[in-house]
C-alpha cells in the first residue's frame, strides 16, 4: 500500500506540495505552542546569587487550587527568623544564612540612579548573603557599623571612596564603601547584618509586619552530605508551608515572579493551542481535499478494477502519511526555533524574566509527530469517503465532475456553526471581561468552518443566480467564468473558505485586542483625575517622604499613593470552589481625588482596615455585593477575608479588585509604595514645581497619566498578539496561496479541452481573471459578513456603540491582500498551463 501510494504522490507533485506546506506550517506552530508550554511547566532560573547555597528554604511561592494547575504568587512571602537556627543545627550543615532583600540604589556624582544588574525592589542584602554566591571575590572587609557598605565591583567605585545610596524607602545617604564583591549574581548593595535588618523592617526588635523574618534560609553543607541534608530540611520544615530547593529548583527562590512567568507562558500556550489547532486542521483538511480531488479518475478507475471502499481510503491516508511524513520533521524543526525567536520577543517586551530559558526536550515534537499525523490520516480517509463509497462506473462518471447537489448534512452542520458562532458572539455582551472579549474570535473561526461546510451549496445557488440573470450578450469569458462557478462549486467553496477565514481571522483577532485596548483606556482615563503620578523605578519604591514633599508643592490640590499586586479570588461557581489570579490595586480612602474607578454602590471613604471593592462584573458573577464578604489570598499568600464597601463600573480600567492600604501592608516585597498620583491645579508653575522635586530627589519621576498617543502605555500582551496573528496570517495566507495554485493547476485538462474547441488563450486568461475576481470578492462579503456580528456586539458590550475600535487601513489592507493573492495564485499557473500544448496536457492527464 505505501508503495502504491508512493507511487501515485510522485505523479501529483502540484497538488500534494500544498498539504507538504500546510503540513509543513501547522507542524512549526503546534511545536512552538508546545516548547512553551512545556517550558512553563519545567523551565527553571539559574541559581544566580545563591549558586553558593547547596539547599534553599523559602516560603511556598505558589498558591495551590484543587484539581487545577498551581497558580503563582509573586509577592515575597517570608520565612520566621527562628527556622535560622533550627536548621544550622543539623548534621552536615556548615553554614546557615538568612537572607533577606530590600529596596537599594546607588546614587552617582551627579545624583542619578546606577541601574541595578538584578530587581532594584531587593538589590539591598545583609554581609552575610555573600556566603550564599558561587565562588566569590572580595577586595576588602566586610561593612561594620551603620555607615558602610560593599558593591558590585562592576559598580565602577574603589575600596574607601565614599557613594549615596537610597535603601529602605530612606532618603539618599552618604555611605564608604568597605568591599568590591565579584560573583556571578552578585549585584547589588551589602549591608552589615544589623543594619539591613533595620532598613528592610526585619529586626527581631522592631514593631513592622515583616518583624523577625527573613525572605530565605541558605545552606551551606558538607562534601557529599547534600541530598542527607535536604532530607532532614524537609523533614524539619514538613507542615510549615516551606519548600525545600536544591539543583536547578534554587532560581525560582532568588525571584518569585518566575513562578508568574511561567504560569503566563501555560497560560499562552493554551489560549493559542486552540486557535492553532483549527486553524492548522482546517487548512490541511482543505489543502488534502483539493489533492484528493484531483485524484478522483485515480481512485475510481481502482474501484473498478477491484479495489473495496476501505482500500481506497487506506490509500488516500497512506499517501497522505507520506507527505506529512516529509514535511514533518523540517516544521518541528522550525517550530523549536520559532519558539526561541518567540520567547526572545517576550523577553524584550518584558514579558519573561531574560534569564528564564526554554525548556527543549522531545515532547514537543512527540506530541505534533501524534496530531498532526491523525489529522492528515482523518482529513484524507473524510476527502475519499464520497469516492470510495460509490459503486464503480458512477465514481467513474463522476470523476470528471462535481456531484450535482452538495450534501444536505454538511451544508445543515454548516449553517448550525454559522448560528452556533452568532451564539457565541453574545458573550460581550454578557461579560464586559477580557475573557468575553476572546469569544469573539472563536466565534468568528468557527463561522468560517461553517461557511467551509456550506460553501459548496451557498456557492452554487449564488452562481445559478448570476446565470439566470446574465444579459444574452455577455462576453465568453464572463459566461465561461459564471457557468464554472455554478458547475463547480465545490472547488470554487475550497478556494473562498479559506479566504473567507483569513479575513475573519485577522479582522476578529485584530479588533478585539483593539477594542479591549480602547474599552480599558476609556475606563481609566475617565476615571483618573490626576494629571501626574510620581514613581521611582530604579529604586524599587518610593522613598516615605515623598508623599508629604508632593503635598506641599504649590498647585498641588491632591496626592495619594496607590499600588498593584496581585490575589487569588476564592469563590463559588455553580457549587464547585474555583480559584482565579487576577490584578489588583491599592488604594487608601483618600484617593477619591485623584482616582474614580466609577463608584455605583457604596463609598471609597469606607476602604480602610480589612476591606475592599469590586467591579460590577465581578460582584455579580461571583456573589460579591455590597457587605459581602470575599476570600482572598494575597500575593504572598496569606489568606485573608475582606468586607466589599464599593462596587464600581470601571472594571476593564482598574481591575476587579482594589484592595485597602491595610490590608495590603506586609503582604507586598517592598512595602512600599509604587506611585503616587498628583492632581493640580492646571497651572505651569505646578508642574515646574514637581519636576523640581524630583530634580532635587535621586530617582523620583514625574510623567503625565495622559495616554501615551505613540503606543508606549501599550500592554505587552497586546504586542505578543499582534505577533502571534501576523505568524499564522503568514501561515494561512501561504497554504491558501499552494492551495489555489494547485487547484488551478489541476484545471490543465480542462483548459486544454477550451483550447482545442477554439477559444483563445487571452479569452482562456480573461475568463481565469474573473473567477479570480469572483474568489476574492466572494471570499471578503463573506468574511465581512461573519465577522460583523462578532465585532458589533463586541463594540456594543464594550463600547456602547456597534463597531469596534481599531486603524482603519485594516479593512483595506485585507481587501487588497485578498485580492492580490487571489489574482496571482490564478493568473500565473493559467501561464504556465497555456505553455503546454492542448494534446499533450490531454495525455499527461
Amino acid at each position: 500500500m505505501l508503495h502504491l501510494a508512493w507511487r501515485m504522490a510522485a505523479h501529483r507533485i502540484s497538488s500534494l506540495l500544498a498539504v507538504a506546506c500546510a503540513v509543513l506550517g501547522g507542524a512549526a506552530m503546534i511545536a512552538a505552542t508546545g516548547v512553551l508550554a512545556e517550558s512553563g511547566l519545567r523551565s527553571q532560573l539559574p541559581p544566580g546569587r545563591l549558586g553558593g547555597a547547596d539547599v534553599v528554604v523559602a516560603a511556598d511561592q505558589e498558591f495551590h487550587p484543587s484539581g487545577d494547575l498551581p497558580i503563582a504568587l509573586p509577592e515575597r512571602a517570608a520565612v520566621p527568623g527562628r527556622v535560622v537556627d533550627r536548621l544550622a543545627a543539623l548534621p552536615g550543615v556548615t553554614a546557615a544564612v538568612g537572607d533577606i532583600g530590600f529596596p537599594a540604589a546607588l546614587v552617582d556624582a551627579r545624583g542619578q540612579v546606577v541601574p541595578a544588574a538584578g530587581d532594584p525592589r531587593t538589590a539591598g542584602h545583609g554581609w552575610s548573603s555573600t556566603e550564599l554566591l558561587a565562588d566569590p571575590r572580595t577586595e576588602g572587609r566586610a561593612p561594620s557599623g551603620a555607615g558602610e557598605v560593599a558593591v558590585d565591583a562592576a559598580a565602577g567605585v574603589a575600596v574607601g571612596e565614599r557613594v549615596r545610596v537610597v535603601a529602605g524607602g530612606r532618603p539618599a545617604a552618604s555611605y564608604r564603601v568597605s568591599a568590591l564583591v565579584d560573583a556571578p549574581g552578585a549585584g547589588g548593595v551589602y549591608f552589615a547584618d544589623g543594619t539591613a535588618a533595620a532598613l528592610a523592617g526585619r529586626d527581631a526588635g522592631g514593631g513592622g509586619p515583616r518583624a523577625g523574618t527573613v525572605d530565605l534560609i541558605g545552606l551551606r553543607v558538607a562534601d557529599g552530605a547534600g541530598e542527607r541534608v535536604a532530607d532532614a530540611v524537609r523533614e524539619e520544615v514538613a507542615g510549615t508551608g516551606l519548600v525545600v530547593a536544591t539543583g536547578a529548583d534554587r532560581g525560582e527562590a532568588v525571584e518569585p515572579g518566575v513562578g508568574s512567568a511561567r504560569s503566563l507562558l501555560i497560560l499562552l500556550a493554551g489560549s493559542l493551542g486552540g486557535i492553532v489547532l483549527l486553524i492548522t486542521g482546517f487548512v490541511v483538511a482543505g489543502a488534502l481535499g483539493v489533492a484528493v480531488a484531483g485524484q478522483r479518475r485515480d481512485l475510481a478507475l481502482m474501484r473498478a478494477v477491484g479495489a473495496t471502499p476501505k482500500q481506497i481510503r487506506r490509500l488516500a491516508a497512506a499517501q497522505s502519511t507520506v507527505v506529512a511524513g516529509v514535511a514533518l520533521v523540517p516544521g518541528t524543526a522550525v517550530g523549536y526555533l520559532l519558539a526561541g525567536r518567540f520567547r526572545d520577543l517576550l523577553a524584550d517586551r518584558g514579558v519573561l524574566p531574560d534569564g528564564l530559558p526554554l525548556t527543549v526536550g522531545p515532547l514537543p515534537a512527540l506530541a505534533t509527530l501524534l496530531l498532526v499525523t491523525a489529522a492528515v490520516r482523518l482529513s484524507a480517509r473524510c476527502a475519499a469517503w464520497r469516492t470510495s463509497r460509490m459503486p464503480a462506473t458512477e465514481a467513474v462518471a463522476e470523476s470528471r465532475s462535481e456531484p450535482r447537489t452538495p450534501s444536505r448534512v454538511r451544508t445543515r452542520a454548516g449553517l448550525l456553526l454559522i448560528l452556533g458562532a452568532c451564539g457565541l458572539a453574545v458573550v460581550p455582551l454578557l461579560s464586559r471581561t477580557v475573557v468575553g472579549a476572546s469569544v469573539t474570535s472563536v466565534a468568528g473561526i468557527v463561522a468560517a468552518i461553517g461557511l467551509a461546510l456550506s460553501g459548496p451549496a451557498l456557492v452554487g445557488r449564488a452562481g445559478g443566480a448570476a446565470v439566470r440573470r446574465l444579459r444574452p450578450g455577455a462576453a465568453a469569458p464572463t459566461w465561461l467564468a459564471l457557468a464554472n462557478v455554478r458547475a463547480y462549486a465545490l472547488r470554487l467553496a475550497g478556494v473562498v473558505s479559506p479566504l473567507a477565514m483569513a479575513v475573519v481571522f485577522v479582522l476578529t483577532y485584530v479588533f478585539t485586542q483593539t477594542t479591549v485596548l480602547a474599552a480599558t483606556s476609556g475606563d481609566t482615563r475617565a476615571g483618573t483625575l490626576a494629571q501626574y503620578e510620581v514613581t521611582a523605578p530604579g529604586l524599587g519604591g518610593l522613598p516615605s517622604d515623598t508623599l508629604s514633599a508632593v503635598r506641599k508643592v504649590p498647585g498641588v490640590r491632591s496626592a495619594a499613593p496607590a499600588g498593584t499586586t496581585s490575589v487569588v479570588w476564592e469563590y463559588e461557581e455553580f457549587g464547585d470552589p474555583v480559584a482565579e489570579s487576577a490584578p489588583a490595586m491599592i488604594l487608601a480612602p483618600d484617593t477619591r481625588d485623584v482616582v474614580d474607578p466609577g463608584v455605583t454602590d457604596g463609598s471609597l471613604e469606607h476602604l480602610t482596615g480589612a476591606t475592599v471593592a469590586v467591579g460590577a462584573e465581578a460582584a455579580r458573577t461571583r456573589d460579591a455585593g455590597l457587605g459581602k464578604r470575599v476570600r482572598l489570598v494575597l500575593g504572598d499568600g496569606a489568606r485573608v477575608e475582606a468586607r466589599v464597601v464599593a462596587v464600581y463600573d470601571r472594571g476593564l480600567g482598574f481591575g476587579p479588585v482594589v484592595l485597602s492600604r491595610e490590608l495590603a501592608a506586609g503582604h507586598t516585597t517592598t512595602g512600599l509604595d509604587q506611585r503616587i498620583l498628583v492632581r493640580t491645579d492646571g497651572t505651569p508653575g505646578a508642574e515646574r514645581g514637581l519636576s523640581a522635586l524630583a530634580a532635587g530627589r535621586p530617582g523620583l519621576a514625574i510623567a503625565s497619566t495622559a495616554a501615551d498617543g505613540g503606543g508606549a502605555d501599550t500592554p505587552p500582551e497586546v504586542w505578543v498578539n499582534l505577533a502571534v496573528v501576523v505568524v499564522l496570517l503568514g501561515y494561512l495566507l501561504l497554504s491558501i496561496a499552494n492551495k489555489l495554485v494547485a487547484a488551478t493547476a489541476q484545471r490543465r485538462s480542462e483548459i486544454a479541452a477550451l483550447r482545442l474547441v477554439g477559444t483563445t488563450p487571452r479569452q482562456i486568461r480573461a475568463m481565469m481573471r474573473r473567477e479570480a475576481a469572483v474568489v476574492a470578492v466572494a471570499a471578503l462579503a463573506s468574511g465581512l459578513l461573519l465577522s460583523a456580528v462578532p465585532l458589533a456586539l463586541l463594540g456594543q458590550g464594550f463600547l456602547g456603540r456597534p463597531w469596534p475600535a481599531g486603524p482603519a487601513w485594516l479593512l483595506p489592507a485585507a481587501a487588497a491582500t485578498v485580492a492580490l493573492t487571489s489574482w496571482l495564485t490564478v493568473e500565473l499557473p493559467t501561464r504556465h498551463a497555456l505553455r503546454t500544448p492542448p494534446a499533450e496536457a490531454l495525455r499527461a492527464a
